[in-house]
């Protein structure tokens, strides 16, 4: 139960503080760059972080915990409650930010002459869920480009969660500032991938919310498109980005990490 309780109040308030900035963004036009969103995003996964990790190993993302699990960090046991935790947590955060902004969201359908539903309409949905098609667009992305996107991103994630927590790694922060530096890496992240997916990375942190829209009116728009992109994007691109992270931490960064270290010739 701690561990069940440290997921969902930990994805909540990353789900809470992150989407909650881009509803901000849409509604309000109070964030003029990705950084700015970026920023909102990494103080959110700090902040989670230090809140819960006395409760949970602070994942806050399956595949974070699917990489732990492949890496033989956590007990696969653990995984089911892990998961449903976090989706829950998204989930419900999906539900607070709708309810916060529920009436300015019809004021800004009105004004823009949105109709719940329609194409048009991803425009507020994204919200909630990642689109990386949207209507009027620069960035040319097609799915396989966003799901290698996806992975790519989620890779880099869970590659230096691995590096900046583990202890055969000299050079990594201290335990109290390590939060820190994982919020500061979704942060770098997001700047490099949302211009094309609007960077998900974490299969919960899309899925609650977009099921928030819809139910909430949303219906159809609510997914990027007709060939379940938000699954193989959203869904299974960061999972596989998690697992060949875990991997390529194992068996190659780790094995290098705990030889006997030897001087270098620099001078």
């Amino acid at each position: 139960m701690k561990e069940f309780l440290g997921e969902l109040l930990g994805t909540f308030i990353l789900v809470l503080f992150g989407c909650g900035s881009v509803a901000v963004a849409v509604l309000f036009g109070e964030y003029t760059s990705i950084l700015q969103i970026g920023i909102a995003w990494g103080f959110g996964v700090m902040l989670a972080i230090y809140l819960t990790r006395h409760l949970s190993c602070a994942h806050l993302n399956p595949a974070v915990s699917i990489g732990m699990v492949i890496s033989k960090r956590m007990a696969a046991r653990k995984l089911p409650g892990y998961l449903v935790a976090q989706f829950l947590g998204a989930f419900m955060a999906g539900w607070m930010i709708y309810l916060l902004f529920s009436p300015s969201i019809a004021a800004f359908e009105s004004a823009h002459s949105i109709i719940r539903g329609s194409a048009d309409s991803v425009a507020t949905a994204k919200m909630f869920g990642e689109y990386y098609i949207q209507p009027g667009g620069t960035a040319v992305v097609s799915m396989p480009l966003a799901i290698a996107a996806e992975a790519f991103g989620t890779f880099l994630l869970v590659l230096l969660i691995f590096a900046l927590t583990e202890g055969c790694n000299v050079g990594r922060p201290s335990d109290t500032m390590a939060p820190v530096f994982i919020g500061l890496t979704v942060t770098s992240i997001i700047c490099l991938i949302a211009p094309l997916t609007q960077a998900g990375l974490n299969p919960a942190r899309d899925f609650g919310p977009r099921m928030v829209a819809w139910i909430t009116g949303w219906g159809s728009a609510a997914f990027p498109d007709n060939s379940g992109g938000f699954f193989w994007v959203y869904i299974l691109g960061p999972i596989i980005g998690g697992i060949v992270a875990a991997w390529f931490f194992m068996y190659i960064i780790e094995p290098l990490m705990k030889k006997k270290s030897q001087g270098c010739d620099c001078q």
